[in-house]
């Protein structure tokens, strides 16, 4: 085996490091919720959303008569505000090839990661929504590509509950100019707690925000494929704005809903399980819990 020498080796990764970052039409980062309350056929249902809607003839479309033809993505799971695991890393979407190459990803290895998944401390699946996005913005700083947007796409069960404030994080990605899209899974059927059962206005008036940044709920699981591939094409479309637009738009009517239900309602939770008392403030994660 011919050796290469250490030189020029690190001209080679000099050289990387320096490049010109690749153009796309959207840099986009697919945040996906993975908390405690989904278990493994709800990780492989939104897997499997997302590898479908990659591979359609319509989203690959969509992605290749866009202005440059290209998209940067990344597939990402999380739970607490310190849990974010990469299944699918930055990936260039630029023809039908590369898109089904990584509809395949999405889906390898799954009862190996599933047992991981299951081997995750319990505290490390909450629901960190705040977490999320400020992950997704690390990756859009840190990553080869220069898209003409940047827009993360977070899909989630109920509101945040771990970490920092949900409009707290995400006002700083706004002011970074990243858009941030929300898929509320509102799947728990009758009988829903004020958490989930209003999840739809939560995302549009604490999570989501940015020019054309939208809400898209998926009221069943077997409507997450569908609800997955009109997302993808709203976020390849050149102008978002001109296709669907809620942003604000809730707010306007004046609905009053609380960015803060979900530590809220932790905090009620928590307290009873302790027996602390109603005032007692709550630990930033459970792992900080007595």
């Amino acid at each position: 085996m011919r050796l290469v020498p250490a030189v020029l080796l690190i001209a080679t990764l000099a050289g990387r490091a320096g490049a010109d970052p690749i153009p796309v039409d959207v840099e986009l980062v697919l945040m996906v919720d993975v908390s405690r309350s989904m278990g493994p056929a709800e990780v492989r249902t939104q897997r499997r959303g997302y590898a479908d809607a990659l591979a359609s003839d319509e989203v690959v479309e969509a992605i290749v008569n866009s202005g440059i033809g290209a998209v940067g993505l990344t597939y990402i799971e999380w739970g607490s505000h310190d849990f974010q695991r990469v299944i699918l890393p930055w990936t260039l979407i630029d023809s039908k090839a590369s898109a089904r190459g990584a509809a395949r990803r999405l889906e390898e290895d799954f009862r190996v990661s599933m047992r991981q998944l299951h081997d995750t401390p319990y505290h490390l699946r909450q629901t960190s929504i705040s977490g999320a996005i400020s992950h997704g913005q690390k990756e859009l700083e840190r990553n080869e590509y220069e898209g003409l947007r940047k827009v993360i796409d977070i899909s989630g069960d109920g509101p945040n509950n771990d970490g920092d404030p949900v409009t707290q994080s995400r006002d700083i990605a706004l002011a970074a100019d990243i858009i941030v899209n929300g898929l509320p899974l509102i799947t728990a059927g009758a009988g829903m707690d004020p958490e989930t059962e209003n999840l739809n206005l939560y995302f549009a008036e604490c999570v989501i925000g940015g020019p054309g940044a939208f809400v898209l709920a998926v009221q069943g699981w077997s409507d997450l494929r569908l609800a997955v591939r009109h997302k993808l094409l709203l976020e390849m479309a050149e102008n978002p704005d001109s296709m669907w637009q809620t942003e604000g738009i809730l707010g306007r009517e004046g609905r009053d809903v609380d960015c803060l239900i979900g530590e809220k309602s932790r905090q009620v939770r928590e307290n009873e399980r302790l027996g602390r008392k109603a005032g007692d403030s709550l630990p930033r994660s459970s792992a900080d819990a007595p």
